[in-house]
C-alpha cells in the first residue's frame, strides 16, 4: 500500500510520524518534519503502521543528500544536516523526560564535530553471487541484503580489514556458509576481527597484512544471532588497548568497549568533574573503562559477560587503584551498592532492574553517575530516584552521528 502522508514530527527511534487517510498513525523512515511524502506501508497494525518514504514530494529545508546509497540500513539520519540532527536529539530527550515528570536543566548536545568514520567496531554480513563473496548489510524493513564495500560510519581501517579478510576466504566458501564478521580498531589504528561461520569445520585462513588478530567461530546456524558456539581457531593477537585518563585499558574483539572513544572522553571528563569520592562501584563495568578511569583509591567492577569480565580483571591488575571484579548480574550483587561509595551505571537499553533501584533508595550512595544509551529508560529510572536525589548535571552526547541513537549522562546527588 502506498499513501501520501504529511510528516508531523520525528519520534524516539528515528522515524517521522504522520497520519494515514484511515486515521492510523504511521511511523515513516526517510522522512523529516513538515515533508509531504509517498509512503510504502510495510507493516500494518490495528492502531498504527510503519513504512518508508519512497518519494519526497515537498522536501524540508533541512534535508541533505545522504553520503551512502544504502544509508537506511545503518545511518538513516544521513538525510538531514548535522545541526538538525543534534537539535532533534535534544528535543526528543526533553519530550521523553517531560513525560516522566523529570525537569531537565538547559543543555546542549555534546559532540566532537565528527560525523563519519568514528566507529571503532562494525559488524558486516555476507552476500555471495557469481562474482564471489561480498560484504553486505540488511536493508531496513526487509530480509534483503545490500552489497557494499564498507560503511561511512566506520573508521577506514575497519573497512580495509574487513575487505582484506574477505579476500583470503577460499572461493569455494559460499555466502550461505557464513554469518557475519566483526571488526574492531583501536585509537592507534590496529584492527582485530571475529568471523562467525555456520560449519563446524572451516579452512584455516592466512592472517591478512594489517590485521593484528582473527578468531574464527562456529556459530549455531539455527540461531539468527552471531554468537560463539565454539572457537575453531585463532590467528595472531586479538587484543587491543587504548589509554583513557592515563589508564591503559585492554579489550578483545568480543568484549564491550565504547564505540566512539573521543566523544566518550567528553562524557568521562564530565563525570570526573562531578566526582568528589575516592572510591566507587561500577555496576555495568564492561572492561572497567569508567570505574578504573575515575576511581582514586578503590573500585568494585560488576560485569555479567564472562569474556568482558576477563578483560576487566586484566585491566584491574594493571590499575593504580585497589580493584576487584565481580562476574555477576547487578541484581544478584546488591551488597556492592554502598552508602559510602559513589555509584556508576552504564546499563544496556533496558536500564536498571527494579531491585537495583530499590537498593539505591534504601542505601543512598552519595552520588550516582548514570550514563544511558536509551533516554526512555533513563528518564524512567531518574523519575524513581528523584525522591532521594537531586539532578546535579545533565548532558546529551552524540555518540552515534547520522543515526537516531541518543546517549545521556545524569549526575545525581543525594539530598
Amino acid at each position: 500500500m502506498i499513501e501520501e502522508v504529511r510528516i508531523e514530527k520525528i519520534v524516539h527511534g528515528g522515524q517521522g510520524l504522520g497520519t494515514l487517510p484511515d486515521g492510523r498513525k504511521v511511523f515513516v523512515w526517510n522522512a523529516l518534519p513538515g515533508e509531504l511524502v509517498r509512503v510504502q506501508v510495510w507493516r500494518g497494525k490495528k492502531k498504527y503502521a510503519e513504512g518508508i518514504a519512497l518519494e519526497v514530494l515537498e522536501p524540508s529545508a533541512e534535508r541533505v543528500e545522504p553520503r551512502e546509497v544504502n544509508h537506511m540500513g545503518t545511518s538513516p539520519w544521513q538525510i538531514m544536516n548535522f545541526e538538525t540532527e543534534n537539535k532533534l536529539k535534544s528535543e526528543i530527550t526533553r519530550d521523553i523526560f517531560a513525560r516522566e515528570q523529570v525537569t531537565l536543566p538547559e543543555f546542549a548536545v555534546r559532540t566532537d564535530g565528527v560525523e563519519y568514520g568514528y566507529r571503532n567496531k562494525m559488524e558486516y554480513s555476507f552476500y555471495g553471487d557469481d562474482d564471489g563473496l561480498h560484504l553486505a548489510l540488511f536493508a531496513r524493513g526487509s530480509h534483503r541484503k545490500e552489497i557494499l564495500t564498507g560503511s561511512a560510519l566506520a573508521a577506514p581501517v575497519i573497512n580495509e580489514a574487513a575487505n582484506a579478510i574477505l579476500k583470503v576466504i577460499p572461493k569455494e566458501i559460499r555466502g550461505s556458509d557464513l554469518k557475519t564478521i566483526i571488526v574492531r580498531s583501536s585509537q592507534k589504528g590496529e584492527t582485530v576481527a571475529a568471523l562467525y561461520v555456520k560449519a563446524e569445520k572451516f579452512p584455516e585462513l592466512p592472517l591478512p597484512s594489517g590485521v593484528k588478530g582473527l578468531r574464527v567461530y562456529h556459530s549455531n546456524p539455527k540461531s539468527p544471532a552471531s554468537v560463539p558456539t565454539r572457537l575453531l581457531y585463532e590467528l595472531g593477537d586479538v587484543h587491543l588497548s587504548d589509554e583513557l585518563f592515563g589508564t591503559e585499558l585492554t579489550y578483545d574483539v568480543e568484549s564491550f568497549f565504547q564505540v566512539n572513544v573521543p566523544v566518550f572522553e567528553l562524557a568521562l571528563t564530565e563525570m570526573k568533574n562531578h566526582l568528589d569520592e575516592d572510591s566507587l562501584t561500577d555496576m555495568y563495568a564492561g572492561v572497567g573503562t569508567i570505574g578504573l578511569s575515575l576511581a582514586k583509591k578503590a573500585v568494585d567492577l560488576i560485569e555479567l559477560d564472562t569474556a568482558t569480565a576477563a578483560m576487566a580483571r586484566l585491566n584491574a591488575e594493571k590499575s593504580h587503584v585497589k580493584a576487584q571484579v565481580i562476574e555477576a548480574s547487578t541484581e544478584k550483587v546488591l551488597e556492592h551498592i554502598r552508602s559510602d561509595r559513589a555509584l556508576v551505571f552504564d546499563p544496556p537499553r533496558a536500564g536498571l532492574h527494579d531491585k537495583v533501584v530499590d537498593k539505591v533508595l534504601e542505601t543512598l550512595p552519595p552520588k550516582i553517575l548514570y550514563l544511558s544509551c536509551n533516554p526512555a529508560t533513563h528518564a524512567r529510572d531518574i523519575a524513581k530516584l528523584q525522591e532521594a536525589y537531586t539532578l546535579e548535571s545533565f548532558e546529551v552526547y552524540n555518540f552515534f552521528p547520522r543515526t537516531p541513537h541518543i546517549e545521556s549522562l545524569a549526575v545525581l546527588r543525594r539530598k
